[in-house]
């Protein structure tokens, strides 16, 4: 049962919206016949990325969950589909370069607010051990505003044929601003949005654990399809597999999910019967797992956009995310997954 927006914010309006028109596809005419676009929003954070550090010196890129999602979207949603970034960014130079290098993506910016006197937040990259560790600056981080104008954020959901958030898009607003984002969706999606979330669970962004689960579970009820990821889900909801996991969001009102387990096999259900562990695509080589997830997601949103059947899409997933970790980065250039 998907939960009401009283459950969701106590302050919020509970009510759900009602439909005004035919929404997710915008048509417009074009020398006398009809040209449908189809969009994909995606809403959340993306930030400045320091990483290298040998000899302290660092390279700057910009990377974000919900971002690098729409970034594999944009390079594998086919013909007729526009993927834009609903975000909010500051008024600096280096929200300058953000908004610029969206642009030169093909990424649409038109539903990016601007937050005076803020900035992006910023990450810096380490490695330890052969391993990659991550150290945050958020405090300034004009994303966490962008509930205070809802409808401009609204706005920017509406008439999308997807809308995608995560945990962490939850994460780093307020209380009161995460209602409101919710409330935008639910919006967009009694409209005709399909909404997708990835659970995406980082403790470190939460005041305690039993408020990220609390908040993500409520989250999970607006969503037609969930991505969760077994290893991060297991420990905080005791779910003794993937099967397990998608079982949970199945209950709680989703028709597909798809639980990640890193290199094991992901498992796929959906409400209409669908039960199949996918192997992973066995990589050429491993060079760096940033982003494997949300290339995963990616690469499965645009498969099921194009007409495969989620065992089919899964496959999409894993070979996509399979060529992601061989590179460097959160992001690789649109051709080598298109080439795969």
């Amino acid at each position: 049962m998907r939960a009401s927006l009283a459950e969701m914010q106590a302050n919020e309006n509970p009510a759900r919206l009602p439909v005004t028109g035919k929404i997710g596809i915008s048509v417009a005419e074009v020398e006398g016949e009809l040209s449908v676009t189809k969009r994909f929003a995606s809403v959340g954070e993306c930030m400045i990325e320091m990483s290298g550090g040998e000899n302290r010196t660092y390279g700057m890129g910009f990377a974000g969950d919900t971002l690098n999602t729409a970034w594999y979207a944009r390079a594998l949603l086919p013909e007729g589909w526009e993927v834009d970034y609903v975000t909010a960014l500051g008024d600096d130079i280096y929200s300058s370069q953000m908004h610029e290098f969206l642009s030169a993506a093909g990424i649409g910016t038109a539903h990016i607010q601007t937050i005076a006197g803020r900035r992006p937040g910023l990450y810096m990259i380490h490695q330890d051990k052969g391993d990659r560790h991550f150290t945050y600056w958020r405090g300034q981080s004009a994303a966490k505003l962008i509930a205070e104008d809802f409808e401009a954020l609204a706005a920017g959901l509406m008439g999308a044929e997807t809308v995608y958030f995560s945990g962490i898009s939850m994460a780093i607003l307020s209380p009161r601003a995460r209602g409101r984002l919710l409330k935008a969706i639910v919006k967009a999606r009694d409209a005709g949005a399909q909404v997708v979330f990835d659970t995406n669970l980082r403790p470190a962004l939460w005041t305690s654990e039993a408020v990220m689960a609390s908040t993500l579970t409520v989250a999970a009820t607006v969503a037609d399809i969930v991505l969760p990821t077994h290893p991060d889900e297991a420990p905080v909801f005791g779910d003794a597999s993937p099967e397990a996991t998608a079982e949970r969001y199945l209950e709680i009102g989703a028709s597909e999910v798809v639980v990640k387990n890193g290199s094991e096999p992901a498992f796929i259900a959906t409400r209409d019967g669908v039960r199949e562990y996918v192997a992973a695509t066995e990589a050429e080589k491993v060079v760096d797992a940033t982003g494997a997830g949300d290339s995963f997601n990616g690469g499965y949103l645009s498969a099921r956009a194009r007409g495969a059947d989620p065992v089919a899409a899964v496959k999409e997933a894993h070979r996509v995310a399979g060529i992601v970790i061989g590179h460097k980065g959160a992001l690789v250039q649109p051709e080598l997954v298109r080439a795969g």
